[in-house]
């Protein structure tokens, strides 16, 4: 498989297509990924972060770093989010450098410690991510697994 991770920052060309995949991906509404990634693309701040793993212009994985993944622990910032690989692009190691990639960015950016929210087991930790504790989501009824990464 031939792919390249690319940061929104650096690309900002891909921020409607972005934009588009994530809301189809995730049910979360375009305006808000517009925003966010208006957001990142205002730089400034380190968080929000968008990025994208991409094949012959089209995007087949990514990920966001956002301050609140719609949990109730605030505290636990900033999140990475929507972290989705396409059906057919999945156990190449898409996921897996798409948030190695984020995780070290961030770290240049000066954010060592990051967090992810997740009801999947046994899969971040092979990414040196950890088990923290457990977070009820916005309007969610189950708690869900909440995850450290330190760089």
């Amino acid at each position: 498989m031939n792919y390249k991770i690319v940061r929104l920052i650096d690309h900002p060309e891909i921020k409607e297509q972005a934009a588009r995949w994530f809301h189809e991906k995730w049910g979360i509404p375009l305006q808000a990924y517009l925003e966010s990634m208006e957001a990142c693309l205002a730089g400034g701040n380190p968080v929000p972060q968008w990025y994208a793993a991409m094949e012959k212009g089209r995007i087949i994985g990514g990920l966001g770093v956002i301050e609140n993944d719609f949990h109730d622990r605030k505290d636990l910032a900033p999140n990475v989010c929507a972290v989705y690989t396409e059906k057919e692009k999945r156990r190449h190691g898409v996921a897996g450098s798409l948030l190695d990639y984020a995780c070290a960015d961030m770290k240049s950016r000066g954010i060592s410690t990051l967090y992810l929210m997740t009801d999947h087991t046994s899969f971040y930790e092979r990414y040196g991510w950890e088990f923290l504790c457990m977070v009820q989501g916005d309007g969610e009824p189950r708690m869900a697994r909440m995850y450290i990464h330190r760089s």
